[in-house]
């Protein structure tokens, strides 16, 4: 049993990053910042998309979605993570934290999926244009949502309630999180069918909707590369956002669940889980705000609302000249 107590546990300690305390501090002025960021940025994208009549369209209903994933992402872990780096005892009870890994993979998976649709979407505005107002009407694109959450919930948390980890002393996890392959490092019984069964829903939750976005968007830059040259870079703006998005989401998600074990694999799984739980929600609402004209053009307009209400004519306290 390697030395393994197997008496029951009710609660876990997870390592962190450091016990330095500076390093702490640091650390959690940083992630405050980014979980600010990322709760200001989803929700305001979400808003925009919601007062601007000209953004009510299957691809902005998609991104409505995938800002609603992106905070329960980031909510899921950062709270605790925060309040972990100002502790000296970083304990979470034994329910908390199967509660918490539940939700992780399950967010992660609806994230996959959605990520997945985004590009069906993609593709039918650009390879099948005179299509698209049939093929993603509006019952498409909620049937084609609640198919995304509960094919998640299925391939993700179902799985789980058959396969429950039995935990032992000592009950030290490395890692931030309570992330299920850190959670197989303290398991005291046979691990090995765990594992594949893990690595065989990675297969399904991870590779085949990256293969189907990039076969999405093969298809997508040869049509793109028939049409006059002027009208290009519109293509191609509306899906760099995309595919950007994409590559750092399966990237980190490739290298944490397929990358090679050894002695390093927890520390590179711990940094890893950074990019897709804490960094990537953070970067969605900016990615699609930077390179989407219509959402620019909506923030400049709520601005000159706003100004337009602080200065308004008919207010007789502008009528006063100041000298």
């Amino acid at each position: 049993m390697n030395g393994r107590n197997n008496a029951t546990i009710t609660e876990l300690i997870l390592l962190g990053f450091s016990n330095d305390v500076k390093i702490n501090i640091c650390l959690f002025l940083s992630f405050s910042i980014i979980y600010a960021v990322t709760i200001f940025g989803n929700g305001l994208l979400m808003y925009v998309v919601f007062i601007n009549p000209h953004l009510r369209t299957p691809m902005y209903f998609f991104l409505v979605n995938l800002s609603f994933v992106d905070l329960c992402n980031s909510s899921s872990a950062v709270p605790k993570l925060l309040i972990d780096l100002l502790s000296t005892y970083r304990n979470i009870s034994l329910t908390a934290c199967l509660f918490q890994f539940k939700a992780i993979v399950f967010i992660g998976t609806t994230e996959c999926n959605l990520l997945a649709v985004m590009a069906y979407d993609r593709y039918v505005a650009i390879c099948r244009p005179l299509h698209y107002p049939v093929v993603m009407r509006w019952s498409v694109c909620y049937q084609l949502t609640a198919f995304v959450w509960f094919f998640s919930f299925t391939t993700s948390v179902m799985p789980s309630f058959a396969l429950p980890l039995l935990l032992c002393y000592p009950n030290q996890v490395n890692h931030f999180m309570c992330e299920i392959l850190a959670l197989l490092k303290v398991s005291c019984d046979d691990t090995r069918i765990k594992e594949i069964v893990i690595f065989s829903l990675s297969l399904i939750t991870i590779f085949p909707p990256f293969v189907f976005i990039v076969t999405s968007y093969i298809c997508i830059i040869r049509s793109i590369l028939k049409i006059q040259s002027a009208q290009r870079s519109k293509a191609f703006s509306t899906c760099s956002s995309h595919i950007l998005v994409v590559a750092l989401y399966f990237g980190t998600g490739i290298i944490t669940y397929f990358g090679k074990s050894d002695k390093d694999s927890e520390n590179r799984e711990k940094y890893a889980s950074v990019f897709y739980v804490v960094i990537t929600p953070m970067l969605n609402p900016l990615i699609y705000s930077i390179n989407n004209r219509e959402v620019k053009r909506t923030k400049v307009l709520m601005k000159k609302n706003l100004i337009a209400k602080e200065v308004n004519p008919n207010d007789p306290i502008h009528h006063f000249q100041v000298f």
